[in-house]
């Protein structure tokens, strides 16, 4: 079992929490005039490398707040965890 720190409640066990996919994808600047591709890449198009991943994590059975990890995707082994609105680590990247 995974143990993930929460930056707001500290170490929890995984089952309390719920993935939110990647982390940082940015919203199309201007969404009324984005093409049908913009808004694919958007929605549908993630990033999945072997390696280190950014991801956004829900505290579902605790806090319930969103926060953001950088975890090896290859170990498994969480890197750093940072709060949301915070620049992503600099982290064997």
């Amino acid at each position: 079992m995974l143990l993930i720190p929460c930056p707001h409640c500290g170490p929890r066990a995984e089952v309390e929490f719920r993935c939110g996919g990647e982390a940082h994808v940015v919203r199309p600047a201007e969404p009324e005039s984005a093409s049908d591709e913009v808004w694919r890449d958007y929605l549908f198009v993630r990033k999945s490398p072997k390696g280190v991943h950014f991801e956004r994590w829900n505290h579902a059975h605790g806090c319930q707040r969103w926060f953001n990890v950088a975890r090896d995707t290859v170990s498994d082994e969480i890197l750093a965890v940072y709060r949301m609105g915070e620049a992503p680590p600099e982290v064997g990247r």
